[in-house]
């Protein structure tokens, strides 16, 4: 922890702000990967299961629409928290007996889920432009591609961790350490 001293507040608030992105990244690898097979488990086709994410996709397109603006009136700081509310909110919608968990309820989750990991993103990759001078067009590209395939890996071991803790625990008590973990991780910031 004593490199942190060393470093500019803005580079100190750049890794606090990925390290955000990146625990949430992981995160939600592991829950999309968790409904997926459970709803497998329970015998959805795969049309029917991509369903459940329709919202996830389409609420996250309309927050990058807008996320731009909100980062800019609210700041960025304020929407990564807000992104982080949303995503524990949507973790506890999925906390519900089994027999609860219907289609427009894992929906709905899954929008809000959506929403939230879109602030996420948009707030991370913008903090970069705070650290990186207007004519370092090159060293911006090239953080944000680090951040970007860095976020594609993790939600690729984040799939990994869903299934392996599926497999290992079952879906209710997976669904209980997740809904802790996110809100350690949210009381602790």
């Amino acid at each position: 922890m004593t490199f942190l001293v060393g470093l500019s507040p803005q580079v100190r608030q750049y890794l606090l702000v990925t390290g955000n992105y990146w625990a949430f990244t992981l995160t939600d690898g592991a829950l999309r990967m968790l409904v997926v097979l459970h709803f497998h488990g329970l015998g959805y086709s795969p049309l029917e299961i991509a369903m459940l994410f329709l919202f996830y996709e389409i609420f996250g397109v309309v927050t990058n629409l807008i996320g731009g603006w909100l980062g800019a009136h609210l700041g960025l700081n304020k929407t990564m928290n807000i992104g982080l509310a949303m995503q524990v909110i949507a973790l506890s919608m999925l906390l519900v007996p089994t027999s609860m968990l219907l289609v427009p309820w894992v929906m709905a989750a899954q929008a809000l889920s959506g929403i939230a990991k879109d602030l996420n993103k948009m707030s991370a990759k913008s903090s970069i432009k705070l650290l990186v001078s207007g004519s370092s067009q090159g060293t911006l590209y090239k953080w944000v591609a680090i951040l970007t395939g860095s976020k594609n890996a993790l939600k690729g071991v984040g799939f990994f961790l869903g299934g392996a803790l599926l497999a290992l625990l079952g879906f209710t008590k997976v669904k209980i350490a997740h809904y802790l973990f996110n809100h350690a991780f949210r009381i602790g910031r």
